[in-house]
């Protein structure tokens, strides 16, 4: 049977990483957070993300989680491996170990130590895509301060180095202007918290952060969000409404740390971070949990 899905589209899940007492990596664990992603009907995982810590990570380390999360992915299910990293040549490197390990597709930003013009950005770009993988380019100029604009994202696409962009900004109406500039360049959600916009303005993928905790619910608020049927939009503002409380701290500073602290609410595996990041302030703490309680409370999982 011909696979008619593209890998990078769907519900990819930047997957939390799961730590030992010591901070070690559990790779048990996460082999075991894969299998349950796919089996809730997740399309993919996009490993050593943000979500994944991939910066507190040593080179052994990422490398192992990519390789794990193959071997743990079913057939048709997708490793976006994410090889952002601050240089060029480390990202070939981790474009080139995600290609050997059997992903299928790449997620980078763009340098990310560096505030690089786009003459550089493009450079970077070629370095990983001449590893041959398709790319899914990663704005998030929060964190890079570099920001990946409609006119850069066109240029890239039309030199032939990506396939899609997924829009961290939360500015919805980039959307549009990308594809006025790009109308062949794949939009993938990247923010929790505008599901709905942009599967109005035509997004294709999610690469998503509480599906880690609550998979079912989140899975059916995408497909009915992208469906493109008028009579799915009023059961996905329906969830929207309900959950849109908790999808906001995908967006926050501290979110990683909140989407582990759902997913220990309901019953996975989420658990400490490494430093940095160190525990919620215990307001913050009681506001994920009541978010994350009063969603379980109106049967969402």
């Amino acid at each position: 049977m011909t696979e008619t899905r593209k890998p990078w589209h769907g519900v990819l899940v930047a997957t939390a990483l799961p730590f030992k007492d010591d901070l070690s990596i559990d790779y048990d664990a996460y082999a075991e957070h894969v299998r349950f992603l796919a089996n809730a009907g997740c399309d993919g995982v996009a490993p050593n993300g943000s979500l994944g810590e991939y910066q507190a990570l040593s080179e052994e380390e990422r490398a192992r989680v990519i390789t794990i999360a193959v071997e743990a992915a079913p057939e048709g299910f997708t490793v976006m491996a994410g090889v952002g990293a601050y240089g060029g040549l480390q990202t070939q490197k981790w474009a080139e170990q995600a290609a050997e390990a059997g992903a299928k597709a790449l997620m980078l930003l763009p340098p990310n130590a560096y505030r690089a013009n786009d003459d550089e950005v493009v450079d970077h770009y070629r370095r990983a895509a001449a590893v041959g993988l398709p790319i899914v380019a990663y704005n998030n100029p929060i964190d890079t301060k570099v920001d990946l604009t409609p006119q850069l994202i066109a240029r890239l696409h039309g030199e032939g180095l990506i396939v899609g962009v997924k829009e961290f900004t939360g500015d919805v109406r980039r959307a549009y202007e990308i594809k006025e500039l790009a109308p062949e360049v794949d939009l993938l959600i990247g923010t929790d918290d505008t599901v709905v916009e942009m599967g109005l303005a035509g997004a294709v993928g999610w690469v998503a952060g509480y599906p880690n905790a609550i998979p079912e619910s989140t899975l059916e608020l995408y497909r009915l969000s992208t469906s493109g049927d008028v009579a799915d939009l009023e059961r996905a503002r329906e969830i929207y409404r309900d959950l849109h409380s908790l999808l906001r701290w995908d967006s926050k500073t501290e979110f990683v740390q909140s989407i582990k602290l759902s997913m220990d609410v309901v019953g996975l595996r989420g658990g400490a971070c490494r430093p940095p990041r160190g525990p919620l302030a215990p307001d913050v703490r009681d506001a994920v949990v009541r978010d994350t309680e009063a969603a379980l409370a109106k049967g969402y999982k």
